[in-house]
């Protein structure tokens, strides 16, 4: 893993975080890879990297309480769902995504500041397993984005 999380960390600091985020996500089946913001009520899209459009660069704001990524604030627990459908833990939950799997983001005081995820509209066929390597990568991306001054 030390060797993924070199070449992650030397994609953000030459590329950028969209780039960084396409590594990410080229290596799940899902369509998109995506860093999201706890703001109240509202899941704010800061970043996106969508697999089949690689010009977008962001995503919608939501409504919070319909989203996968409230259950990994409120959990502090990745989230990793292959199909709404069939999995309990999608209850309640805005199923026009389908699959989902998702860390939780800390601010440098410990607070839960969002979620690094990958997602998409259909089911996916297996379960994304490199959780540590998001992990570390959700504590990068927020230091590139939010230097300590």
């Amino acid at each position: 893993m030390l060797s993924e999380i070199k070449l992650f960390t030397d994609l953000l600091y030459q590329q950028g975080v969209h780039e960084a985020l396409g590594y990410l996500n080229h290596r799940t089946p899902h369509r998109y890879t995506g860093l999201f913001r706890f703001d109240g009520d509202i899941l704010r899209n800061e970043v996106i990297f969508d697999r089949y459009q690689t010009s977008v660069r962001q995503g919608l704001d939501v409504p919070m309480a319909v989203t996968y990524c409230s259950l990994v604030g409120q959990q502090e627990a990745p989230l990793n769902i292959l199909d709404a459908a069939t999995d309990p833990q999608a209850q309640g939950v805005d199923t026009s995504v389908i699959s989902y799997c998702g860390v939780l983001i800390r601010d440098d005081r410990g607070k839960a500041y969002g979620t690094l995820c990958h997602y998409d509209m259909q089911r996916c066929q297996e379960r994304t397993t490199d959780l540590p390597l998001l992990e570390a990568a959700a504590h990068l991306l927020y230091h590139q984005l939010h230097p300590i001054r």
